[in-house]
């Protein structure tokens, strides 16, 4: 099974919106592929779902339901090559753990990351373009 990394901004949809194409992606990453954290990656995704702004949209115990679904079966791995090939310096992390883990993908919302698919050979996805690459 291959291995995947999702930034927290493709987990924000998921996180927002029950059924939503982000969470879907999640689902089928976690029944098709091994989901990769790090502890790098693990704190931003935390750090960015407790934002005020998103507690009125929040069903009750909605962050923990889409963390268990995150971490439940995902593999730890910890990067040890620091990377700077991002134009925002914080979502260098998410090309070191997908190096560290050899990814064959990124599933992402952002931007900054988005703009280098294809990177080192690693995919990066839409959370719609990973459901497609999987429907195929």
């Amino acid at each position: 099974m291959p291995n995947i990394v999702f930034d927290a901004s493709s987990l924000v949809g998921a996180l927002l919106k029950e059924g939503s194409v982000p969470e879907r992606a999640l689902i089928v990453a976690r029944a098709r592929d091994v989901i990769c954290l790090s502890a790098a990656v693990v704190d931003e995704i935390r750090s960015v779902f407790i934002r005020p702004k998103f507690h009125r949209y929040l069903a009750p115990r909605r962050t923990e339901q889409i963390l268990d679904l995150l971490m439940a079966a995902a593999l730890f791995v910890e990067p040890t090559e620091t990377i700077a090939d991002c134009r925002d310096p914080t979502d260098n992390k998410y090309l070191e753990l997908a190096l560290a883990a050899q990814a064959e993908a990124i599933v992402a919302s952002d931007n900054d990351l988005l703009a280098l698919d294809p990177w080192r050979g690693v995919r990066i996805l839409t959370p719609a373009g990973y459901l497609a690459s999987r429907e195929a």
